[in-house]
């Protein structure tokens, strides 16, 4: 039996008037007489007995009156069960430093409106084989992977957007006569680079060892605000999402450095393992990273 057909049989037996019940609602009075009537169906009894404008009870319907009461009380605890349960859960997600700071706020904030009493735990993934394996141990829930397009037959993965990956410098750097930056043009410069195992600076030194360019003077940072102000100061050059300096860009901090280099893009996708079972909210928060990608 549908709870909500009992609520509205439940509400009719105490005020026995169907108007009545329609106001206390929030339902149209066809509404009303519709559920009624599909209670009645599905129990192949009379609740209700019709004289004239007045409602009453039958013994069917008296009957019925104690055991809704009942049900609809143990609907009750069921709900505020699960619900105090929630306050146990803990949503474990994977992302790149990039994602976690200039992506994932927004989503979360929204998360938490809906779900404050769930705890929330990041880890760091910065490739599509940390995040597999973590998924597939249970490490993660969820993961948002930021790399090339890679084959995961274990993983359910959506794409939510393509990462725009670009060379940037201090306003006054000069790095080439035509302001085209080839592979060659970065083996007398300082490159400043994130950690060892992301994934762009993989893509990058892939592409740098394949045209025999060995930069030399590469140091690495394990921030990418370090990295930005960094690079802001003169010290040199780096490699990043366009995303993580668009403001900085805009405010004339730091300038894109046009490039003749091919690069294989880079997405952002969301994924999980393919038999997780993805409980309702886990879908919520999947549904709110979709729409806001979406608006990127």
């Amino acid at each position: 039996m549908d709870t909500k057909h009992l609520q509205t049989f439940s509400t009719a037996a105490e005020t026995l008037s169907f108007t009545q019940t329609a106001q206390l609602l929030g339902y149209a009075q066809s509404s009303i007489t519709a559920q009624i009537k599909s209670l009645e169906e599905e129990l192949d009894v009379k609740l209700f007995e019709r004289l004239g404008k007045r409602i009453t009870l039958t013994e069917e319907g008296k009957h019925l009156q104690q055991y809704a009461k009942k049900m609809l009380e143990l609907d009750a605890e069921v709900k505020q069960t699960l619900s105090n349960e929630l306050g146990h859960v803990v949503l474990t997600i994977g992302a790149q430093e990039s994602q976690c700071v200039y992506r994932l706020p927004s989503i979360l904030q929204q998360f938490q409106q809906r779900y404050p009493q769930i705890k929330i735990i990041f880890k760091p993934v910065h490739t599509t084989e940390i995040a597999r394996n973590l998924l597939q141990t249970g490490s993660l829930d969820i993961a948002f992977i930021t790399d090339t397009h890679k084959v995961t037959p274990m993983l359910h993965r959506e794409r939510l957007t393509q990462e725009q990956l670009i060379f940037i410098s201090a306003p006054s750097a000069v790095i080439t006569q035509n302001n085209a930056l080839s592979a060659q043009h970065l083996e007398k410069e300082t490159i400043l680079l994130t950690e060892n195992g992301c994934s762009y600076r993989n893509q990058l030194e892939v592409q740098l060892q394949h045209e025999g360019v060995y930069p030399t003077q590469m140091i690495e940072f394990a921030s990418i605000e370090a990295i930005k102000q960094c690079v802001m100061a003169g010290l040199g050059i780096t490699f990043l999402p366009k995303m993580v300096v668009a403001q900085e860009l805009e405010n004339y901090r730091l300038k894109e450095i046009p490039t003749v280099m091919q690069l294989p893009p880079i997405f952002t996708d969301i994924a999980w393992h393919k038999d997780k079972h993805i409980q309702p909210y886990l879908e919520d928060f999947i549904e709110i990273a979709r729409e806001t990608y979406k608006k990127l």
